[in-house]
């Protein structure tokens, strides 16, 4: 056996024992490495992580939850649906043995009346991210669909978005945070004109995009209405319109000592002074509870995906009080797409109608976001009308969507070296002890940023960014066999839980848009770094 042969041996060996360990504390992970090519491996992955109504029951179980008192997963319907149909449906669909370890219910109208939470209903195939996260995520999936895209799926790239248009159809207007119950009371970030038009560039379908439309202003609705609007400012905040404690964060996000995150939440309160809010909003001292505002906080922040960092103050559970940069730049480009959208429909005023609503809202957010003294954009504060100096990765998000001036990119492009590290780009500029802040890097934030440098032609900072991030992602798939959620970029590895304190700790492997970034940032690379890249990584792998 060469070398060669050996070092690829090592790695699929290595690699198997690695998912075995994987496996006991995190239910569906990746798949044992049987190649060390890591563009094979992921186009294999998205196999694994796909879930259909004929593996319903493997879809159907909750790594944060368990199973009903009948030992069974519930499944729900949305109202609109004939259950009695839908069920006809999935059994003849499903083998017997496995029919039986679900039980299919109507959704309530009043979901507070649940007794038991289950899985939401969707007709198409769908992948999910991995690990604990055994659903079909709001955000997670339009990275996801770039690699579908990019790995010439599109069956299930159009599926994707199919079951987001349901959602809003079907689930109260929303693309959902994720499938299950417990997630009906709030979105997360808007990526759904990118996933429609994404299948539209390859489909040339209008059809189907004209089918799309009213789904897609459906759900423009929802965050261009109160309470997502704030009418002060003309911009959106995040806003979760459910009440009380979230019950994921009951269930599921709990230290080696069985203490809550917000049992940690209030230790901290308890212990550090609060100068970015006033904590007695959220935290009654004398009686040691946090307040119903708190757990709206705490619920809307979940739903921006940034869950949680200190980016709105402690625990971001300042974050209604907010217009995010990101939100409103997510928001413009809906503006801008939809409008794309109507005019391929021959609709040529109405698309003018989007435009101008997308200029107006990038205007607001150069007045009231950008910080000239220091070349940042930050979120903007309407109750006190100031940004937070906080900086955080979502300031290359203009860039990305397109809004930001020549001057104002080379502003930001001059502060990469507060962002910039061994690995890639930190997360924010301040270590929290939340898994969204430094030394953290995650693949999403990557490539807004990255790709906001190459609009703005600052190729070669962005060549040069991508090739730590991937190599680093590259080199610890080599050591393990599997792709991971995130990375401590300072330190270059994926062992991150000792430095994750509030939350959940755990590095989900899997993961899907960590897969999809890769082959996306690979994709835009020279063909020198390309070779680099897979040459330089795996000889440091095997020393």
């Amino acid at each position: 056996m060469s070398r060669g042969q050996r070092w690829h041996a090592k790695v699929i060996t290595g690699a198997l024992a690695a998912l075995v360990a994987v496996a006991v504390v995190a239910q569906n992970p990746s798949p044992p490495a049987q190649t060390s090519d890591i563009l094979l491996y992921i186009q294999q992955t998205w196999k694994v992580l796909t879930r259909s109504n004929r593996d319903l029951p493997k879809a159907a179980v909750d790594p944060k939850f368990h199973p009903g008192p009948d030992g069974k997963w519930p499944v729900y319907i949305p109202r609109t649906e004939d259950v009695h149909a839908v069920e006809r449906e999935l059994s003849a669909e499903i083998p017997a043995n496995e029919y039986g370890t679900i039980s299919l219910h109507p959704l309530p109208e009043d979901i507070t009346t649940l007794k038991e939470q289950g899985l939401l209903y969707l007709p198409k195939p769908y992948v999910v991210p991995g690990g604990r996260f055994n659903e079909m995520y709001g955000w997670d999936s339009y990275f996801i669909q770039v690699g579908l895209l990019r790995d010439h799926d599109l069956d299930h790239a159009k599926d994707m978005a199919d079951n987001f248009l349901y959602q809003v159809k079907n689930y109260g207007g929303k693309v959902l945070n994720a499938n299950r119950t417990y997630y009906l009371n709030r979105s997360q970030p808007p990526f759904l004109t990118q996933m429609v038009l994404g299948v539209y560039e390859e489909t040339k379908d209008r059809a189907w995009l004209e089918q799309a439309l009213p789904e897609v202003e459906q759900y423009y609705k929802l965050w261009s209405a109160e309470p997502h609007l704030t009418p002060e400012t003309g911009l959106a905040r995040y806003w979760d319109f459910g009440e009380g404690p979230a019950p994921e964060v009951l269930s599921a996000e709990r230290n080696a000592e069985g203490k809550t995150h917000y049992d940690l939440v209030k230790e901290y309160f308890k212990t550090h002074e609060i100068t970015a809010y006033d904590v007695s909003q959220y935290w009654d001292r004398k009686t040691d509870q946090l307040t119903m505002l708190f757990y709206k906080g705490d619920r809307s922040m979940r739903e921006s995906g940034f869950d949680p960092s200190n980016r709105f103050g402690p625990f971001n559970i300042d974050i209604i009080h907010y217009n995010p940069v990101c939100l409103n730049s997510l928001l413009y480009l809906m503006e801008m797409q939809t409008g794309d959208i109507l005019r391929i429909l021959g609709k040529n005023a109405e698309a003018a109608q989007w435009r101008k609503r997308a200029e107006q809202r990038a205007a607001i957010v150069n007045r009231l976001m950008w910080d000239e003294k220091d070349g940042l954009y930050y979120d903007y504060d309407f109750v006190t009308k100031n940004v937070r100096h906080y900086p955080f990765l979502t300031t290359f998000y203009p860039l990305w969507a397109g809004f930001a001036t020549k001057e104002q990119a080379a502003r930001v492009e001059k502060n990469l070296p507060l962002f910039e590290k061994a690995g890639g780009l930190q997360t924010s500029t301040y270590v929290s002890g939340n898994q969204w802040d430094a030394p953290f890097g995650w693949a999403p934030l990557q490539m807004i940023a990255v790709e906001g440098l190459r609009r703005y032609g600052y190729s070669d900072d962005a060549e040069r960014i991508s090739m730590k991030w991937l190599s680093l992602v590259h080199r610890e798939f080599l050591r393990q066999g599997y792709i991971v959620e995130k990375y401590d970029v300072v330190q270059g590895g994926s062992d991150v839980s000792a430095n994750i304190h509030f939350g959940y700790s755990a590095n989900q492997a899997g993961f899907g848009w960590t897969n999809a970034v890769f082959t996306r940032l690979y994709d835009q690379l020279s063909a020198e770094d390309k070779h680099k890249l897979m040459e330089s990584t795996a000889a440091a792998a095997a020393r």
